[in-house]
């Protein structure tokens, strides 16, 4: 074997060598970012579902806030204070006691001066 011969086959059993070593270094980078871009999409999938948790939480949170709190009829005004008469109360009253028709109206008694006289 000549001096040539030698040398060829120490180059390309070197460029060999590095070709594996080489392989196995991109082998372990491609499995490594996998892994991490694995990694970052669970942690996303796991932040996308305590978000959606947390919504519906909240959403049935506020469903029982509904159903526990007491129903306020709407198109019912709220009845006045026992002994205080409201603004709308008092011009009602004065302006049913005082009709120029001389009708009583029906919150008018027996006895108001305004209405017809009955016979008892």
């Amino acid at each position: 074997m000549g001096k040539l011969e030698r040398r060829k086959d120490a180059a390309q059993e070197a460029v060999e060598s590095t070709a594996i070593r080489v392989g196995r270094i991109a082998t372990i980078i491609t499995t490594a970012v996998a892994d991490v871009a694995r990694e970052v999409g669970d942690a996303m999938s796991d932040a996308l579902e305590m978000r959606q948790a947390a919504k519906a939480a909240a959403a049935d949170e506020a469903r029982t806030e509904q159903r526990s709190a007491p129903a306020a009829p709407a198109d019912l005004p709220d009845p006045p204070t026992a002994g205080h008469e409201t603004v709308s109360d008092a011009s009602e009253e004065s302006s049913s006691d005082a009709n120029d028709s001389g009708v009583a109206s029906p919150d008018a008694t027996e006895s108001d001066e305004t209405g017809p006289a009955t016979d008892s």
